[in-house]
């Protein structure tokens, strides 16, 4: 994994957590979709697709199933790695990250300048790069 991409995905963890817990929510509903009957049933269809609603609306939910999946593997990667994060004061730029917080705005709040907090990011996100230490019991 590189920089750029870890940095990437600490940088979306507030939206992708907001995302999934959105679109889980929404999952169980179908929206009301129901099958034609009558001359409406009869009529030719559309060239190029599936004309059932039913049958694309679970199509389109599947696709969105899927970011979720990978969204939650992105979440899931992150937290694991964010026990490597031993100082304070980079714990705290950390989490303030995940919560969709800007460096200026964690500046502010921590009494920092915005380029002592743009190092101490990257040095998180460094830490959080490298492979988990092997434990041998």
């Amino acid at each position: 994994m590189t920089f750029m991409e870890m940095e990437q995905m600490v940088r979306d963890y507030h939206w992708m957590i907001n995302s999934v817990k959105v679109i889980r929510e929404g999952m169980g509903d179908m929206g009301g979709l129901t099958a034609q009957y009558g001359v409406e049933a009869a009529m030719p269809k559309r060239k190029g697709g599936h004309s059932d609603p039913i049958y694309r609306e679970a199509t389109r939910r599947e696709r969105r199933l899927k970011k979720v999946y990978e969204y939650e593997r992105k979440i899931e990667l992150v937290q694991e790695r964010m026990a490597f994060i031993e100082d304070d004061r980079e714990l705290e730029v950390l989490h303030w990250m995940l919560e969709g917080k800007s460096l200026r705005w964690i500046g502010r709040h921590m009494q920092l300048s915005d380029r002592h907090v743009g190092r101490i990011k990257d040095a998180v996100i460094q830490q959080l790069i490298q492979e988990a230490p092997v434990v041998l019991n």
